[in-house]
Parts: C-alpha cells; sequence; structure tokens
C-alpha cells in the first residue's frame, strides 16, 4: 500500500468507527477516538471496565496519524502567515494587567492541553496492523441494502430486493513456494443462483446498513447452509479445472528431501549407542514433519468475510 492508500483507509476506518476529526490533511489526521475506537486501539481494558462499571462518561484518547510522514514534515516546516492582531488579541494584555492589579498573578493557562499520541502509519507498522485488524474483527460480517434510484419511480410502489449470500474465498496454493487467489461467490437466496467476481458488482452500487422506503425482500427460497454448500461446490469445481505440474514438481522435490535425510540418519541410527539411539530417532521423525511440511503441495480455501447484501430486482 501506498501513503494515498492507507490515508484513505484511515480516513474510512475514523468514519465508520464514528470518531472526532478535529484537523486533517492529505498527509495527516489529528482526531478524538470513539468509545468503539478508542476500546479497539488503546489496550486499556482496566479503565474500559471501570467505565462499564460505575457507567462513567468515558474520556477517550486524541491521536495524530500521520500517512505521509515527508509531506507532513514540509507542512510543519512552511512558514506559517503573519496576520495582524486582532481586536481581543490587542485587549489581551490590558485585561490580563488588570487582573493582576485586582487578584495577583493570574496564570494564563489554566487548562493543560491534552495528550496527543503521535503514530506514523505506515505499511508494516504496528498502529496500521491494529487498524486491519480491528477491521477485520468488526468488518468480517455485514447486513447490506442496496439505496434505490430517488430521481424517479412512483413513490406509491414497492420494490422488490433479493437478499444475497457474498463471500470472499482465500485460495491458497502452497508448497516450498506459495501463491495466494480471490475468489469472490454471490449466492441469491431466492433462486440459489451463483455467480462469480461478486465483489465487482458490489462496487458498482450504493449500500447502505438501512432498509430503505418503499422496497419489500423477497422470500428466500434456500437456506444459508444450502448457499454455503453451492459456493463449496462451484469453488471445488473451479479448483479442479487448474494445472497441478506445480504440485508434480513439490512432490519430486520432496521425496529428493526425504532420500538425502535418510541417507545421513539411517547409518547415524546404525552405528549409535543405546543410549543415544532414541534422541537420534527423534531428531529423524522431527526433521521428517519439517520436510513434508515444507514441500508437501496442497491447496487450503478459506473465508475471509462474508455478508447478506440486498439488491434490487429478483434474480
Amino acid at each position: 500500500m501506498n501513503e494515498k492508500q492507507i490515508h484513505k483507509f484511515v480516513g474510512r476506518f475514523l468514519e465508520a468507527t464514528g470518531c472526532s476529526i478535529l484537523e486533517k490533511s492529505n498527509a495527516h489526521y489529528m482526531v478524538k477516538l470513539s468509545p468503539e475506537a478508542d476500546r479497539e486501539l488503546t489496550n486499556r481494558p482496566y479503565y474500559w471496565s471501570f467505565v462499564d462499571r460505575v457507567g462513567a462518561e468515558p474520556e477517550t484518547m486524541t491521536f495524530l496519524f500521520v500517512t505521509d510522514k515527508t509531506r507532513y514534515q514540509t507542512m510543519l516546516e512552511a512558514p506559517a502567515p503573519s496576520p495582524g492582531p486582532s481586536a481581543s488579541e490587542s485587549l489581551a494584555p490590558a485585561a490580563d494587567a488588570a487582573l493582576a492589579r485586582s487578584f495577583g498573578f493570574v496564570h494564563t493557562t489554566l487548562a493543560a492541553p491534552a495528550r496527543v499520541s503521535r503514530d506514523d502509519l505506515y505499511f508494516g507498522s504496528r498502529r496500521l496492523d491494529q487498524l486491519f485488524g480491528a477491521t477485520r474483527n468488526k468488518g468480517s460480517y455485514v447486513f447490506l441494502f442496496q439505496e434505490p434510484d430517488k430521481r424517479g419511480g412512483n413513490p406509491y410502489s414497492s420494490t422488490p430486493y433479493t437478499a444475497w449470500l457474498g463471500i470472499n474465498m482465500r485460495v491458497e496454493l502452497t508448497c516450498d513456494r506459495k501463491r495466494e487467489e480471490i475468489h469472490s461467490f454471490g449466492v441469491s437466496l431466492v433462486t440459489g443462483h451463483i455467480i462469480e467476481n461478486f465483489h465487482d458488482r458490489l462496487q458498482h452500487k450504493k449500500l447502505t446498513p438501512r432498509l430503505p422506503a418503499n422496497i419489500h425482500l423477497a422470500r428466500n427460497g434456500i437456506s444459508y447452509n444450502r448457499a454455503l454448500t453451492l459456493i463449496e461446490q462451484a469453488l471445488e469445481r473451479k479448483l479442479k479445472g487448474y494445472d497441478y505440474t506445480w504440485a508434480e514438481g513439490a512432490a519430486a522435490r520432496l521425496q529428493e528431501e526425504l532420500s538425502r535425510i535418510q541417507a545421513y540418519y539411517e547409518p547415524l541410527l546404525e552405528h549409535a549407542l543405546p543410549e543415544n539411539k532414541s534422541a537420534i530417532q527423534e531428531q529423524y521423525m522431527q526433521r521428517q514433519a519439517e520436510i513434508k511440511w515444507q514441500y508437501e503441495p496442497r491447496v487450503t480455501a478459506s473465508a475471509i468475510n462474508c455478508g447478506i447484501f440486498h439488491l434490487e430486482g429478483i434474480d
């Protein structure tokens, strides 16, 4: 991810979690965290257990998230404009002098500034990884509706909506090398129709968590479990059509490595003292397991995230 992508992601995270943005540019965000974001990012379990126990009003932390360190530093070093003093500023010294004559010395900064923690966000940074983790935990399952077109249509008519189960799947083709693929499937819960690249279809639609007006939801014809089975079958059919010469090569390398360690350990076991043979055998078996884990070809599939998406029409 480059700086622009990180900046966009951070902005969407702050908006989704209801944080108050105090200051922002194309290189940073000054933000007061919402209670939800504070719980996720600040690691203050004792404080939040106290707030929950006594029902106190929470005081969340303020952060400076720098998404482009070079540009932000340039902004800090740029000379600030020097406007003339305003009327209130010109009267401030006289007011302070009057207060001093009446009450003695008056401290002009009675309220200490709030502590602001700075985090430089870049790909691989601890704080950005924490934002990714919070996004995965809270955004793995969604329930959204397509926003209807408000420019036309009869306000007294009702538009049918179809519920779709959408799942993004990660497929890992692994041996001593590794390749990952992302597959997006959508299943109509009304008709059982399944399509690929479902995420691309959602990219062109405006979605909202609120139920829009003047719509009605078509009755589901299949269950969630049946929809999951359809997705598994579609992915299995797709994987069966792959070229698996890479797996044959990995299996050959596996046998070569197993033969190599066999040639090393079997003479050791043959000439080992009885009291040492058990330790050597254990080491040999452990080394075999490591070689198999490294070279043995395997294909695994796992769900990244999913959701129920109510889209216009009957599909």
